[in-house]
């Protein structure tokens, strides 16, 4: 018989944590919007006008044409529309969301942070490495918040499954896995083209990102990436990499060519003692929980347990709310942040 969800919101510890984003206090974070041209803009300025927590000073868009049909949609109206150099001016900003693409991130991100204005950067953060530990560095001298883009942070039954872990109801965690497929236009290939990496450099920085807090930062990382769909261009769009770790494996993959691939997607965690499936990790989501012996709110044997609505975002901004105005670390620290970006940049044999 099913978990009463009410059962398990009341006893997970990540939920818990994650009701403590609500703040209360203080004078809204004004933020600032730094492009509006990647896929993920639209849902994180709805999740900062919805919140209490936040006040849009304005947004920056570089193309005249894209900033006059951004404006006369109904989400951007009202908004204020600055050059760049009188958003990175205004003292009185406290977050810049840098919306771009990723050969844009670096430069963007370093005009922020030599603002002295805290960071919440589009993914993925460029092609190579030094630069964004760079990025990363100067930020941290700063003393001043970097948040990376990834959307799986506020994900319910990631976050149950990484709470049993560390409370060792699982045993020994030996095997992750995650799969995160698509069904890219010819358009989004072309820009997943771009790169070595394809579509595993554009999209499973989503998994990897979870995949760490599980794991640790791998031993090895080996890659495969292949070109199957029969599409005729040279993107590589299917993909697959291993990581090792100590103790075990962490498997994740994406096809670029899949009908239905939205609820497809999954994230799968086996201990010795205890096992979460959950499926799909966006829209209305589900776990299925296998445990040896009762542990926490779970039962013995298998049970399912219906999240509810995942949305993208809003814990993103939650969280950063309390970092901000607690003047405390962010939870995904300065070191976490470039863990997932070497590893994402070495299973997209972009990086040895």
């Amino acid at each position: 018989m099913p978990i009463d969800r009410r059962e398990f919101i009341a006893s997970s510890a990540a939920a818990v944590a994650a009701a403590k984003g609500a703040i209360g206090a203080g004078a809204p974070i004004r933020a600032a919007v730094l492009g509006t041209q990647h896929g993920h803009v639209r849902g994180k300025l709805q999740a900062m006008i919805d919140s209490p927590d936040y006040e849009i000073a304005c947004i920056c868009e570089h193309d005249p044409a894209v900033q006059k049909r951004q404006a006369a949609d109904p989400l951007f109206q009202g908004q204020t529309w600055v050059s760049e150099s009188e958003l990175l001016s205004d003292q009185s900003i406290n977050l810049v969301v840098v919306e771009c693409k990723p050969w844009q991130a670096i430069p963007w991100g370093r005009k922020v942070i030599a603002a002295g204005k805290h960071l919440h950067l589009e993914k993925p953060a460029g092609d190579t490495y030094e630069p964004f530990k760079e990025l990363v560095d100067e930020a941290r001298s700063k003393g001043l918040l970097l948040q990376m883009g990834w959307v799986l942070r506020g994900q319910e039954g990631i976050n149950a499954a990484l709470h049993a872990a560390k409370q060792g109801w699982l045993g020994n965690v030996h095997l992750v896995r995650g799969t995160m497929n698509s069904d890219r236009d010819q358009e989004q290939r072309d820009l997943e083209a771009r790169y070595p990496g394809g579509a595993m450099f554009e999209l499973l920085g989503h998994l990897i990102d979870r995949v760490l807090e599980f794991t640790g930062r791998p031993d090895k990382v080996h890659t495969w990436l292949r070109h199957d769909t029969g599409v005729d261009d040279d993107l590589k769009d299917n993909t697959l990499a291993v990581l090792e770790y100590g103790g075990g494996l962490a498997l994740i993959s994406t096809t670029a060519r899949m009908y239905g691939s939205g609820d497809h997607r999954s994230f799968e965690v086996i201990g010795t003692d205890g096992s979460f499936m959950v499926q799909p990790l966006g829209g209305h989501s589900k776990m299925q929980v296998a445990m040896r012996e009762a542990r926490g709110p779970y039962k013995q044997g298998w049970q399912t347990i219906d999240l509810g609505p995942q949305p993208r975002y809003i814990a993103d901004f939650a969280e950063f709310a309390r970092a901000f105005q607690s003047e405390t670390p962010l939870q995904q620290s300065y070191d976490h942040e470039l863990q997932v970006h070497e590893t994402l940049l070495k299973a997209s044999g972009m990086m040895s």
